[in-house]
């Protein structure tokens, strides 16, 4: 069985370049998760890389297939210069590394939460999982491996999370979308949600 993560990094650099700079967080009892920061202009965006070693698998299973079952990295895009958002890195590793410790299975219209700010002085603690296959293409694997999605993950205020979990994933995007929400702004404010 090939080794996912080199093809997955190939995949990362081919659609956004070299990477400006990396690391490595690891969890007690789980594999090692990398963050790679990669610049492009005005905007930084942040790509773990580990998430995709193993298949996340069903929380009601009673044993974890370790081949089939879906894989994904996190892509997240931020505008440069506006916040210190390299302090992102170790929250990232927390959500990459949450598939291994909690046994969840991270898709499109999740919301993932890390409890703290995103970076010092967010007005975000969690994120909301958008569709993949937009800035960085799925990384398509040998039978009987599932393609490995490169997953957006677009920041959320306290307000705008408590009312997707109302609403809905799409919902939020519509409101979003509606009021020209620059959702790589580090520093935005919550989208008015009356």
């Amino acid at each position: 069985m090939a080794d996912v993560l080199p093809l997955v990094e190939a995949r990362l650099r081919g659609a956004l370049g070299e990477p400006d700079a990396r690391a490595a967080v690891t969890f007690l009892g789980t594999d090692r998760i990398e963050v790679l920061r990669f610049t492009d202009g005005d905007v930084v965006r942040y790509a773990t890389l580990g998430m995709s070693a193993q298949p996340m698998s069903d929380p009601t299973a009673m044993l974890a297939d370790p081949v089939k079952g879906p894989r994904a990295e996190l892509v997240l895009s931020v505008r440069a210069g506006l916040a210190e958002t390299d302090k992102v890195l170790r929250p990232l590793a927390v959500l990459a590394a949450s598939p291994q410790v909690e046994g969840v299975v991270v898709a499109p219209g999740a919301s993932l939460d890390v409890g703290e700010p995103l970076w010092p002085g967010a007005p975000f603690t969690s994120v909301l999982v958008a569709e993949p296959g937009g800035l960085v293409e799925d990384l398509e694997l040998d039978e009987p491996l599932d393609p490995v999605h490169f997953l957006p993950l677009l920041p959320m205020t306290p307000n705008e999370a408590a009312w997707k979990r109302v609403h809905g994933a799409q919902a939020l995007q519509e409101r979003w979308l509606t009021n020209g929400t620059d959702l790589r702004d580090p520093s935005r404010k919550s989208v008015p949600l009356e």
